[in-house]
C-alpha cells in the first residue's frame, strides 16, 4: 500500500514496484496540476497576452515608469508590429503559454511531489537541514520568475527591439520569436535564482566547498558582469540592475556552503 493511501505503511520497505507506484501517483498529481492551470490561462489567453506579454513594448509598463521615475532613464514604446508566420503560430503560443504558465504557478506544488517521495529515504540530520525546502525553493523560484518578468526581459525585449543596424530596415517580430525572448527568459531566470540551492546540494554530496566559491569570487563577479551585458541594454544602470541580484545569490550561496561543512564536519 502506498503511503498516501495509508498512513502506516513504511516506504523503507516498500518494494521496487510499490516505489515505481508512488513515483507515478506523484507525477500524474502534477500533471493534473499543470492542466487544471492551464486551461484557467487558456480561458484568459488574450488578457494575459495583451496586459503581461504585450504591454512590455509601452513605455508604461511597470518597470519602465519605475525607472523613469526614480533612476532617470526612460524610454519609449518599441516600434514593432508581431506577425504570426505560420497557420497554427498564434494557437500553439497559445498552448505553450498555457503549459509555461500551469508549471509556474504549479511549481510549488510539483517540488512537493518530488521532495514527499525523497524525503523518507533521507537521514534525520538530513531532513533537519532541508526542513522547510519547500517554501525557500518555491520562494526562490517566484523571486527569479518576478526578476525574469519586471527586469531582465522587459530590458531585453526594449533593446532588442528598438536596436536598428540601419533606419531602412523595418523590426516586424514573429509572435515565436517575441514570445521565446519572454518565456524562456522568465522561466530561466526562475531557475537560475535556485542556485543557493544547487550550491547546498553540490556540498552536500562533496562536489562543492566555500574555499573553491570565495577563491573564484572574482572570476564569478567578471562572469556576472558579462552575463549582465549581455542579456541588458548597453547602460550602466540596466547592467547594475540585472547584477547585484545575481552577485547576492552567490554570496547566499557561500554562506550556505559554509554552513553544510561545518555541520559535515560535526557529524
Amino acid at each position: 500500500m502506498l503511503k498516501d493511501r495509508k498512513g502506516k505503511a513504511d516506504l523503507d520497505q516498500m518494494s521496487f514496484i510499490e516505489h515505481l507506484e508512488e513515483l507515478r501517483w506523484r507525477l500524474i498529481r502534477s500533471a493534473i496540476a499543470v492542466i487544471l492551470i492551464g486551461i484557467v490561462i487558456w480561458t484568459f489567453q488574450e488578457w494575459i497576452m495583451n496586459n503581461v506579454f504585450m504591454s512590455m513594448k509601452k513605455k508604461d509598463f511597470f518597470s519602465f515608469r519605475i525607472m523613469c521615475d526614480y533612476l532617470g532613464t526612460c524610454v519609449e514604446d518599441i516600434p514593432v508590429q508581431l506577425q504570426s508566420m505560420t497557420v497554427s503560430g498564434q494557437f500553439g503560443y497559445a498552448l505553450m503559454m498555457s503549459f509555461m504558465g500551469g508549471l509556474v504557478v504549479g511549481f510549488p506544488f510539483i517540488f512537493y511531489q518530488i521532495w514527499a517521495f525523497l524525503k523518507p529515504g533521507l537521514k534525520v540530520g538530513e531532513k533537519k537541514m532541508a526542513k522547510g525546502i519547500v517554501f525557500y525553493v518555491s520562494m526562490l523560484f517566484f523571486l527569479g520568475i518576478s526578476f525574469g518578468y519586471f527586469v531582465v526581459a522587459p530590458l531585453s525585449i526594449q533593446f532588442f527591439g528598438s536596436y536598428q543596424i540601419s533606419s531602412e530596415i523595418r523590426n516586424d517580430f514573429t509572435i515565436s520569436s517575441y514570445m521565446s525572448m519572454i518565456l524562456s527568459t522568465v522561466f530561466y531566470t526562475g531557475l537560475f535564482f535556485l542556485l543557493p540551492v544547487v550550491t547546498y546540494l553540490m556540498t552536500r554530496i562533496g562536489l562543492l566547498n566555500p574555499e573553491f566559491l570565495i577563491k573564484y569570487r572574482k572570476h564569478a563577479i567578471v562572469g556576472i558582469l558579462i552575463l549582465s551585458a549581455i542579456i541588458t541594454p548597453p547602460d550602466i544602470i540596466s547592467q547594475v540592475i540585472v547584477s547585484i541580484p545575481i552577485f547576492i545569490l552567490y554570496e547566499i550561496g557561500i554562506l550556505i556552503s559554509k554552513r553544510v561543512a561545518k555541520s559535515s564536519e560535526d557529524e
